[in-house]
């Protein structure tokens, strides 16, 4: 027996459909792992939505960051568990938020993991944008931006 295919079409794109047009139930959230099973793993293409990166930087990620290990199933396929998925969370805010080099955000995981540091990303997220945090650490930055300038200025001066 093979696949059944239901409702075959043309998207407008020249693609092939299945019945259901392609859609999604209402309810579901691609940025979002379901809570309360820790236990569950996931396979790479379920991570990739969750992480929003292909699955090539996932295993280059494997190969770089010594704490993102996943299991293989009998296929052959990774299984990703919720702490993994929370690695790869980090480690993509350290990189394309935080600005940090392969090496860097090595030497920070390597760190946040010694100190237990590494949260669920939601968890996280939802720290960081709390707007009064957000504010009083942005006049911060910009503090301490206009001493780094006046210091330089000062330098060139000379």
């Amino acid at each position: 027996m093979g696949v059944t295919w239901v409702g075959v079409g043309r998207r407008a794109g020249g693609g092939l459909e299945r019945g259901g047009g392609g859609r999604a139930p209402p309810s579901y959230n691609p940025h979002q792992m379901p809570a309360g099973d820790e236990k569950r793993t996931y396979k790479i293409g379920e991570v990739c939505k969750v992480a929003d990166v292909q699955p090539y930087v996932l295993r280059y990620w494997e190969t770089e960051f010594p704490a993102l290990a996943p299991n293989k199933s009998d296929g052959g396929q990774r299984m990703y568990s919720q702490r993994e998925i929370d690695i790869i969370l980090r480690i993509k805010q350290l990189l394309y938020s935080e600005g940090f080099t392969i090496a860097g955000a090595k030497k920070r995981l390597d760190i946040e993991l010694e100190d237990g540091a590494v949260k669920p990303a939601a968890a996280a997220a939802a720290r960081a944008t709390k707007p009064e945090q957000a504010k009083g650490e942005t006049s911060k930055t910009i503090a301490n931006v206009r001493k780094e300038l006046a210091a330089i200025l000062k330098i060139l001066e000379k």
